[in-house]
């Protein structure tokens, strides 16, 4: 990324009506995140989806979606389990389709727990693959269709790598990897993790996606940038070095701070 980069963010629909002419003055990325809950995706989403596409009327910018990820882990063990979720991605895509996003953020299926105990059992990594390959098999190919592209996020991820390996292992132009810096932070500072810029260095041009939100290290605080601790200079110097153009999102609790968010790295040089 030669020159400073356009940062979007996510929010809900409603959230949008407020920040629609922020977004649209640079056709800034965007991420809905009204798709994530059984309720909805069960439900007649259509009106949502035709509330998106009024809202969106004109905009040019890059527009992907959270998934369904309340409940469920993409790696369980149990078939029954794998068809529930199988169906929710599937639900998430559909609305991909319906609203003309290419990208759905999916959660990471490693833990803490995971980190300490994957090689305690014998083929227990290759096990966690299989599994979730069982569940998005049908995902990724529906992704492929109709060019939409699946990201996986970190949650507890302490390992940098090993997300990153799992999208690989799909060898899909339709699996990719996010990073949340918050989530890294957190990971970094209460199970020792490596820092946030280890995270995105790891992912490398496999990178397409990250939540910028700030945190203590602590918890997983979704501040607006400059409230918490981390060292934004080292995310954007390891980002600088990418070539594959990540969606950069501004993902905090206070959505009315978005735009000082992207002010605040607009103060340090990083970004507009």
């Amino acid at each position: 990324m030669s020159s400073l980069p356009v940062i979007g963010a996510a929010m809900t629909l409603g959230e949008l009506e407020v920040h629609r002419n922020w977004l649209f003055e640079k056709q800034r990325d965007l991420e809905l995140q009204d798709f994530t809950t059984a309720d909805v995706l069960n439900g007649d989403w259509t009106l949502l989806a035709e509330r998106a596409r009024k809202l969106l009327d004109g905009f040019e910018g890059r527009l992907g979606i959270h998934g369904p990820f309340w409940g469920f882990t993409i790696a369980s063990n149990d078939p029954d389990i794998r068809a529930v979720v199988a169906k929710r991605l599937k639900q998430g895509l559909d609305v991909c389709a319906a609203i003309g996003a290419t990208q759905m953020v999916a959660h990471s299926p490693y833990t803490t727990w995971s980190y300490n105990n994957l090689d305690n059992n014998k083929g227990e990594p290759e096990r966690v693959v299989e599994h979730v390959h069982l569940t998005m098999r049908d995902a990724v190919k529906q992704a492929e269709d109709i060019g939409a592209v699946i990201v996986l996020e970190n949650i507890e991820d302490i390992d940098q790598h090993v997300r990153v390996a799992l999208a690989d292992s799909f060898n899909s132009p339709a699996v990719a990897v996010s990073i949340d810096t918050g989530h890294a932070h957190y990971a970094h500072g209460s199970t020792g993790a490596p820092p946030v810029d280890y995270y995105v260095k790891a992912a490398g041009n496999r990178l397409q996606h990250v939540h910028l939100q700030d945190a203590d290290g602590y918890a997983d605080r979704h501040w607006a940038l400059g409230e918490g601790n981390i060292l934004w200079p080292s995310v954007f110097q390891a980002l600088a070095d990418l070539t594959s153009n990540p969606r950069l999102i501004v993902e905090i609790k206070d959505k009315s701070k978005i735009p000082a968010s992207v002010e605040y790295l607009a103060s340090l040089g990083l970004g507009q």
